[in-house]
C-alpha cells in the first residue's frame, strides 16, 4: 500500500518506527566495537545539533508561519506563542524528570532526587531529547493531512523531517551505547539501552498527529511548539556537549554539516 494514502496516525507511528530503528542500528554499533574516539562522538552531536536547527526552522517554523497567514492569524503570532510553549515545557519537563546528560558524573543528575541508577538516568535524558523529535514528525503528518497541502504542510515535507531525524537518530544510538560500553555494560545490555531512548518516539509522533488531526486551527501552534521544544534541547544540551572535550571547531564544523543536510533534503523533497 502506498503511504501516502494512510491515515495520518498510521504515517506518524510508521515515521517513528523508522526513527527508533535508525536509533537501534546507530546503538548496534556496540557489537562491533567497544568505543567510539570522543572527537568522532562529539562531531555526531554536532551533526545531530544542526539537523534539529534546521529542522526547527525549514520544516516547522517557516511552515507555522505560513499556514497561520492563509488561517487569517496574524503570521507571527502562532509561530512566536508556540516557540515559546514548547521550550517552556522542556524546560519543566527538564527540571522535573530525572536524568543525566552524557560525559556527566552521577553527582551531576539533574530533576528529582532519586535512586536510579546512571545507566536509567543517562537512556531519561535521550528519551526526554525523543519526545520532541517524535512530536515533531507527528504534527508534520498530521499538518499534511490538516492542512490541505499548503505550502510546508505537505506528505513530502513530513518525509524529509522524518528522514531528517533519523539521520540525526543514528548518532544518538552510539552515543548512548559506545559511554556504557565502554563502562563495562556488556555488549546487550548497551545495545538495549541504547535503543530504547528512542522508543518514545512512535508515541509521541502519534500525539503529535493526533492534536492537529483533531483541530487544524491548532496546526500552527503545534508545529512552532514542536520547534522550540527541539531548540530548547539544542542549545542545553547538544552543543554543550559536543563542545566539552575541546574539539570544539570539529563540532562546529558538523554542526553547520548537518544544518545544510537537513536544510537540502527539505528544500528538495519538501
Amino acid at each position: 500500500m502506498d503511504p501516502a494514502h494512510l491515515s495520518p496516525l498510521a504515517q506518524s507511528f510508521l515515521a517513528g518506527l523508522f526513527t527508533w530503528a535508525v536509533t537501534a542500528a546507530g546503538a548496534s554499533l556496540v557489537f562491533l566495537a567497544r568505543e567510539v574516539p570522543r572527537r568522532v562522538l562529539d562531531a555526531l552531536l554536532g551533526f545531530s545539533a544542526g539537523v534539529m536547527i534546521a529542522a526547527s526552522f525549514w520544516s516547522l517554523l517557516v511552515p507555522a508561519i505560513e499556514i497561520a497567514r492563509l488561517q487569517g492569524k496574524p503570521p507571527w503570532l502562532p509561530a512566536a506563542v508556540g516557540f515559546a510553549l514548547g521550550g517552556i515545557f522542556l524546560s519543566l519537563a527538564d527540571r522535573v524528570l530525572p536524568h543525566l546528560h552524557l560525559f556527566a558524573p552521577p553527582s551531576a543528575a539533574e530533576g528529582i532526587s532519586t535512586t536510579w541508577r546512571r545507566t536509567t538516568l543517562l537512556v531519561m535524558a535521550i528519551t526526554l531529547h525523543n519526545v520532541p523529535e517524535g512530536l515533531a514528525i507527528g504534527v508534520a503528518f498530521g499538518g499534511a493531512a490538516a492542512g490541505g497541502g499548503v505550502m510546508g504542510a505537505s506528505f513530502a515535507g513530513a518525509v524529509a523531517l522524518a528522514v531528517g531525524i533519523g539521520l540525526q537518530n543514528f548518532p544518538e544510538g552510539v552515543a548512548v551505547s559506545m559511554p556504557l560500553r565502554r563502562e563495562g555494560v556488556s555488549r546487550g545490555r548497551a545495545f538495549w539501552y541504547g535503543q530504547l531512548s528512542a522508543a518514545v518516539e512512535p508515541v509521541a509522533a502519534m500525539a503529535g498527529a493526533a492534536t492537529v488531526v483533531a483541530s487544524a486551527e491548532l496546526l500552527p501552534y503545534a508545529l512552532a511548539f514542536a520547534a522550540g521544544a527541539m531548540i530548547y534541547v539544542v542549545v542545553e544540551e547538544l552543543i554543550p556537549e559536543s563542545q566539552q572535550s575541546g574539539e570544539s571547531d570539529l563540532a562546529t564544523v558538523a554542526t553547520l554539516a548537518g544544518f545544510v543536510v537537513m536544510m537540502v533534503l527539505d528544500v528538495a523533497l519538501g
